[in-house]
């Protein structure tokens, strides 16, 4: 927590926050107990020359914990909306903000489980999808997102015309829903995230279902070895966005697992990794942010 907290106090009158219906009300500390043990290659990304640490960022039915990074001087900043992986907001998604501030971006991940439940407590995946994330509505992520975009506007360090979403596993499908939803955003880059799975009620759209929506460039990165999201779904998905005009790339990386840009877990491929992120870098700034 640093300083810069204050920037809320403008922004929502205090007297409109409540906690009622919010279970995480702070982010969670260190890596997700789902997660463990962290791997020995796992990347920290230090705070020098940074504003980062948490703020609450005012939503509809009170406030939402998030991690925000950027550089310390200067500003306002091409800004970047950092979504989380089915993990929640844990060590590793605040290192990628940090990454994006050393790189002079304003980097901003809200937590989007906040109403639901902490994902950090919850030490096996099947559990923590059957009592967080399949109870997680996507509209309510769409209106999170949108939030946090305009609190980082309010901030002054955040130059929303130059505004991408990027995100990772869960986050990933999440980034090409916000693709469709959010007409300010300028690119948006998914990292292997579902192309068409079963439909729920909270979860009634995937990404195969709104090509023609895409309200800016989406660059998606992908693992040819994700048993998860087969390689033709995701080369349907390039074709279908391409069939209605849209501007979008795939980049598929034959020998990748789902999770290669994980530096903390098992999946991660460096090689894969450190190209995702330079196509990934490149993507946004050919498109104004950067």
């Amino acid at each position: 927590m640093d300083a810069v907290d204050g920037e809320l106090e403008g922004f929502v009158a205090r007297s409109q926050w409540t906690r009622r219906g919010f279970v995480m009300t702070s982010l969670a500390t260190g890596f997700a107990l789902s997660v463990q043990p962290v791997a020995a290659e796992t990347i920290h990304t230090d705070a020098s020359g940074l504003a980062a640490g948490e703020v609450k960022v005012p939503v509809a039915d009170g406030s939402i914990p998030a991690y925000r990074a950027m550089p310390d001087k200067g500003g306002p900043f091409p800004t970047v909306l950092v979504v989380q992986e089915i993990f929640g907001v844990h060590e590793h998604i605040k290192d990628i903000c940090r990454r994006f501030a050393k790189l002079g971006y304003y980097a901003i991940a809200p937590e989007l489980y906040a109403r639901q439940g902490n994902p950090a407590e919850i030490g096996d995946i099947k559990d923590l999808v059957a009592k967080i994330v399949s109870k997680v509505p996507d509209a309510e992520v769409m209106t999170d997102l949108d939030a946090t975009a305009a609190y980082a506007k309010s901030t002054g360090k955040a130059d929303t015309a130059k505004l991408a979403v990027t995100g990772f596993c869960w986050g990933g499908r999440i980034t090409w829903l916000y693709a469709a939803h959010n007409p300010d955003l300028k690119a948006a880059a998914a990292w292997y995230g579902p192309i068409d799975r079963p439909r729920t009620a909270l979860q009634p759209k995937y990404p195969i279902d709104l090509a023609a929506d895409l309200k800016c460039p989406v660059l998606g990165l992908y693992g040819g070895a994700d048993q998860s999201i087969p390689a033709a779904s995701v080369e349907k998905m390039e074709a279908a966005c391409k069939a209605a005009g849209k501007t979008c790339q795939v980049k598929i990386y034959p020998d990748a697992p789902h999770g290669f840009n994980a530096d903390y877990r098992p999946s991660y491929q460096a090689e894969a990794a450190k190209d995702g992120w330079a196509t990934m870098l490149a993507w946004f700034k050919d498109h104004g942010v950067g």
